[in-house]
């Protein structure tokens, strides 16, 4: 069988039961991708992801940087652990927080 793709992103070779995993369960991704570094995991499959950009402040003329954190589905295939670079995907949402999905994780 060949390995399955999502968004050009080869499945892991760990397989999962996961219904919320787009690999191996029933969620489709859209194609609003993010990378950032995992700050926080927790026990039920959930992750905050975190990245820096800069901001421009017109009074000081000066660019300050600021920080972005999304909770997303960590799936127990992928397994994302604090400190990796993942790349994630939009999807429907999937909880009350989250709204996007572990794809890859970035060595």
């Amino acid at each position: 069988m060949a390995p399955l793709t999502v968004l050009g992103v080869a499945s892991p070779a760990k397989s999962c039961t996961d219904g919320k995993c787009p690999f191996h369960g029933t969620v489709t991704v859209k194609k609003e991708l993010f990378t950032g570094k995992v700050v926080k995991k927790d026990i039920n499959r959930s992750a905050t992801i975190e990245w820096f950009h800069s901001q421009y402040i017109p009074k000081y003329e000066r660019f300050a940087w600021r920080r972005s954190r999304m909770r997303v589905h960590n799936p127990s295939c992928l397994d994302a652990a604090p400190g990796q670079n993942v790349l994630v995907a939009k999807t429907r949402p999937l909880s009350k927080t989250k709204h996007h999905v572990i794809l890859k994780v970035i060595s």
